[in-house]
């Protein structure tokens, strides 16, 4: 009864909004909220278009809205990495290959070369990685319209899929000009940064399906058409070609190569001794007068008519061409970006893939180059050969 009589005392109006007050609190409660709208829609902008696309991303297939309209979440993909092979015949078996290049500088060569490769493109994902500078700005925006043309035009020459990152970190060199770069008192510093650039892009890019991946420098104007082909037919887990230089000898009176890259070698008793003699922070660098190592080099045992495909074991590779079965670096070799047995970068890399039980191999390509290439411009970047029987 005091119920009763305390409503008969209510004013209607005070009803009507007690009424609307309650609809007003089932509406709030009942209608998703604009953030989880937002938050919706920025995680379908986000998400891959195929399966090649990072895993750090979700994989978007097509899938039915809820009731609400909502897109529903992607499925969980199952991924028996234990399929996954990585053969002397990729292309036959269709095995994705991963090409990734650290770049400070874009050349068109490079790009037009990348296209020529005849790898299915299909079966392709490019990766790369730049300074956040305003040279790094300038290759970005060139690669983008690369990318842009490529990816737009003939079918054939599209790659599945291309990823381009910006470093978080600033370079430790202003000047990316050949002389200032290779500065022995710079090599720690550029080697242990551009350490962490290949890392970055590794562990960003290397996914599920990838069976190789092909480290490849910016520089790299010219290489077979079937490159891929070539280091994969070898079947190592790492692999890696002779690089050579375009130069104008003033002695001949004409273009020339030379032997470019200096990082891939077999040890010495005189550089262990070197290392054993050095403090936890030091590294030892090759192809400097003033540490003279007494390495075999790779690039020095080429022999002109030579068997191109002859194969012998190292202890540090270079990174210009490098080639490595994927499993290599999902057992966890990396590049490491500190001294490691005083080693860094690609160099500590071998090191890294020796401990972890891969071989180290190399092939030789014949230092001829093709005649019918012309010479780049004065830079004379840095070429790979191989000689085709």
């Amino acid at each position: 009864m005091a119920v009763a009589r305390s409503l008969r005392r209510t004013s209607p109006i005070t009803l009507l909004l007690a009424a609307l007050l309650a609809f007003g609190f089932l509406f709030f409660l009942l209608t998703p909220s604009a953030s989880t709208s937002v938050s919706a829609q920025q995680r379908q902008e986000d998400a891959a278009d195929h399966p090649l696309s990072p895993p750090t991303k979700p994989f978007l297939k097509k899938q039915p809205s809820r009731a609400n309209g909502q897109q529903a979440p992607p499925p969980v993909v199952h991924y028996n990495l234990n399929e996954l092979k990585a053969t002397d015949n990729p292309a036959a078996n269709g095995e994705r290959v991963l090409i990734l290049t650290p770049m400070a500088r874009f050349y068109q060569e490079y790009w037009d070369n990348l296209v020529k490769l005849d790898y299915p493109h299909e079966l392709i994902s490019l990766g790369f990685i730049l300074p956040k500078n305003k040279e790094g700005n300038a290759a970005t925006a060139a690669l983008q319209a690369a990318v842009a043309k490529t990816q737009s035009g003939p079918i054939d020459d599209r790659f599945a899929s291309v990823t381009i990152l910006r470093q978080d970190f600033d370079p430790p060199l202003v000047s990316q000009d050949e002389k200032e770069r290779h500065k022995m008192e710079n090599q720690k510093v550029r080697r242990e940064s551009m350490s962490r650039a290949r890392n970055s892009l590794l562990f960003t890019t290397l996914g599920p399906a990838t069976s190789w991946v092909l480290w490849l420098d910016a520089d790299i104007v010219e290489t077979p058409r079937t490159l891929i082909q070539d280091l994969a037919k070898h079947d190592k887990a790492v692999i890696v070609p002779n690089c050579y230089q375009r130069y104008y000898n003033t002695e001949k009176k004409q273009m020339d190569v030379r032997p470019y890259d200096y990082n891939s070698w077999r040890d010495s008793e005189t550089a262990l001794q070197m290392a054993s003699q050095m403090g936890p922070d030091e590294i030892l660098l090759e192809g400097y007068a003033e540490m003279a190592t007494y390495r075999s080099l790779m690039a020095y045992m080429a022999v002109e008519g030579g068997d191109p495909h002859r194969e012998v074991q190292l202890d540090g590779v270079g990174g210009t061409a490098l080639m490595v079965k994927a499993e290599v670096h999902r057992d966890g070799a990396m590049f490491p970006a500190f001294p490691f047995y005083h080693l860094v970068e690609t160099e500590g890399f071998a090191k890294m893939a020796r401990r972890l039980g891969s071989p180290l191999q190399t092939i030789y390509f014949k230092s001829s180059p093709a005649d019918d290439v012309p010479p780049t411009n004065v830079e004379f970047l840095s070429q790979v050969y191989h000689y085709n029987e």
